[in-house]
């Protein structure tokens, strides 16, 4: 699972040095390299029939792709509107927004504790776009990154849905759906294409080390790591992407965005240690 951050983290940095590809452009070739990757990894780790098991999925299987595929567009968008630090802490609200999205739609009751750390996340998150509205500093970046969360919210609590309906939903091939379906949406708003071979080099390393591996191994992760180990780990994405950032594009983090991020980084590994302590 720490493997698992480190290659999630590199997105940011990789971004900052493409040559010509900009915005769509470079989701579009994420998310193709992406595809590709999975139709070599899926049969390999899933069996060669695993094409036609995606074929009885249901509903829930496609909804996660759909919701997949807003969370690699969104990403990558945000990345080329705002820094780096700026989308990977506004991502990192993800786990709370999605315990209250199980909330509201799932009727799963939330402890105090996650509860106070919702506030306290919330407030960060306030502070980081006060300042920059305050500041003059577009928000549009911060905002499209802002769906990655909402998605990702959206993702976790329609598989929860479908499990308790004793429905699981295949995470893997989900993430294939989410990448095919991001692929469509973004090719026509990619063209003209732009992107050297240099670019091209850097973006099928993203769709393969980035998404595509990771995203295999994560789930693998999850069989056999408790839910709040996971959580914490998966935190690490925002530390080690700001570092990467930082020493590998000369991309300093505000003020603003280091204060709003302890905040909430410290308010989802409270939670999440407390919750951990608690079960145990």
């Amino acid at each position: 699972m720490l493997a698992v951050t480190l290659m999630w983290s590199i997105a940011g940095v990789v971004t900052r040095h493409l040559e010509h590809a900009r915005s769509f452009e470079v989701t579009f070739w994420r998310s193709f390299f992406t595809v590709l990757s999975l139709l070599v990894i899926l049969p390999l780790f899933q069996g060669r029939d695993v094409f036609r098991r995606m074929q009885r999925g249901g509903s829930a299987l496609w909804i996660s792709g759909i919701c997949w595929c807003g969370m690699f567009t969104f990403f990558m968008v945000a990345l080329t509107l705002t820094s780096v630090a700026n989308v990977l802490v506004t991502m990192s609200i993800g786990p709370l927004l999605t315990a209250l999205a199980s909330r509201l739609f799932i009727g799963h009751k939330i402890p105090l504790r996650t509860w106070l750390a919702i506030v306290v996340a919330g407030c960060g998150i306030g502070y980081m776009y006060g300042t920059q509205i305050s500041q003059g500093v577009s928000v549009v970046g911060t905002l499209v990154a802002l769906c990655v969360p909402i998605s990702g919210a959206a993702n976790w609590t329609v598989t929860q849905h479908a499990h308790a309906q004793g429905r699981d939903v295949d995470l893997i091939p989900a993430v294939l759906i989410g990448a095919v379906f991001s692929c469509i949406l973004t090719l026509p708003l990619a063209f003209p294409f732009q992107a050297s071979g240099h670019d091209l080099t850097l973006l099928a390393g993203l769709g393969v080390v980035q998404l595509a591996i990771p995203s295999a191994l994560s789930v693998l992760c999850a069989r056999v790591l408790k839910a709040p180990e996971v959580s914490l780990l998966g935190l690490l994405e925002v530390i080690f992407g700001i570092l990467l950032a930082w020493v590998g594009a000369n991309e300093v983090p505000g003020a603003n965005v280091l204060a709003g991020g302890a905040l909430v980084i410290g308010a989802l590994a409270v939670n999440e240690l407390i919750g951990w302590r608690n079960r145990g």
